[in-house]
């Protein structure tokens, strides 16, 4: 994929990080994303897994911005979330993946639902749906994470997911 289609397609996945659409990405939007996905899953803030999710979304947050924020003012702008990733990312495509890791951890223990294996994927497409993914494409997504046909998506496998998803050669492809 050539430079340019690997910009815009990485400026489209700007929006699923700037969850409260005022341009920028910051500590903010990874906390609303914490919240929401409790208040989906009915788990309060302060129990074991609502501390490590606000936990998982900080240390994404710092990761992202380690990344971007360029001037260092605690937000990254859709231009530096496009230079930076598109560097990193072409350095090291499972790079972004790994800065994930705490926060998507956390998503899967508060989805899992008892499940030690993975998250069923329902409960992916309904994480993804409180991301801001649409309905039909958060199920296809979901479905597709599942390769090994246990009925389960392991971290793993949602790391490959979240990796492919930043270097697929197709804009709007989930």
């Amino acid at each position: 994929m050539d430079s340019a289609e690997y910009e815009r397609k990485t400026a489209a996945r700007f929006a699923t990080f700037d969850q409260d659409g005022n341009g920028y990405i910051d500590r903010e939007d990874f906390s609303a994303a914490a919240a929401a996905l409790l208040a989906e899953f009915g788990t309060k803030a302060r129990s074991d897994k609502g501390q490590a999710l606000y936990m998982g979304a900080e240390a994404f947050w710092q990761g992202m911005a380690g990344i971007a924020d360029v001037d260092g003012d605690q937000r990254v702008t859709r231009e530096e979330f496009v230079t930076g990733a598109v560097k990193r990312l072409r350095d090291n495509p499972k790079r972004f993946a790994e800065i994930a890791r705490p926060f998507l951890h956390a998503v899967i223990a508060l989805a899992a639902e008892g499940k030690s294996a993975g998250v069923a994927p329902q409960a992916a497409e309904r994480v993804l749906r409180v991301l801001g993914v649409e309905s039909g494409i958060a199920g296809r997504v979901a479905g597709a994470l599942e390769t090994d046909d246990d009925g389960l998506i392991s971290e793993d496998q949602i790391l490959a997911g979240f990796a492919a998803y930043y270097t697929t050669a197709v804009p709007d492809t989930p």
